[in-house]
């Protein structure tokens, strides 16, 4: 089949989140001018850069008491820093339950029982015990086509490890807490075996 965005895809569920997949996962952690924090998960979202280190994730929704967007957006707009967690299957549960839809004054750290610890390089929380955190400073907020598309870039500050995600070569090792990944509609994955590719010339 052929369709343009613009004609509709003639199917029962939008297949443009499947195609594009699997996904990294941005688990978003942020705090507010009034010292509120918040939580929540974005599957648009990846590395971007290496020399700085930086990377992105992208906003598509709105809540009426956000000016246009959703409180990750919010925040980091009102302090200039987040904190990008990463996300292990074994918290597949509480990372979904921080993709609700709550209020701004909700902590989701609380709500899901996420245990928060301080970052070092922002004054944020990241998640504790997580297989990575990446500390980030705001570059810039790009309005995207759209009525709430915002891609928000940011240049990596300070980087956590846990330390059982570093095998004997030094490598980190995602096989060690595998992966969770965004497919389409209401599908996920995670990385559960690897090999390697030697590019043309090594």
């Amino acid at each position: 089949m052929f369709y343009t965005p613009e004609a509709g895809h003639g199917l029962p569920h939008n297949p443009f989140n499947a195609i594009v997949s699997p996904r990294p996962i941005g688990w978003i952690s942020t705090r507010g001018s009034d010292g509120t924090e918040n939580l929540a998960p974005y599957s648009f979202f990846n590395a971007v850069a290496y020399v700085p280190p930086q990377v992105m994730f992208a906003s598509t929704s709105m809540k009426d008491d956000r000016d246009g967007t959703k409180d990750s957006v919010g925040n980091i707009r009102d302090t200039g820093v987040f904190c990008v967690n990463i996300v292990e299957y074994a918290m597949r549960d509480v990372m979904n339950e921080t993709s609700g839809d709550y209020g701004r004054e909700v902590d989701e750290f609380e709500k899901a029982g996420v245990e928060r610890a301080p970052c070092e390089t922002i004054p944020c929380s990241r998640v504790a015990g997580a297989p990575a955190n990446l500390e980030c400073k705001l570059t810039q907020i790009v309005q995207l086509p759209g009525a709430a598309n915002f891609a928000v870039f940011g240049e990596v500050t300070g980087i956590h490890i846990r330390d059982n995600c570093l095998n004997e070569d030094g490598h980190f090792d995602v096989s060690t807490y595998q992966p969770l990944a965004r497919l389409g509609y209401r599908d996920y994955t995670r990385v559960t075996e690897l090999f390697s590719l030697k590019r043309p010339g090594e």
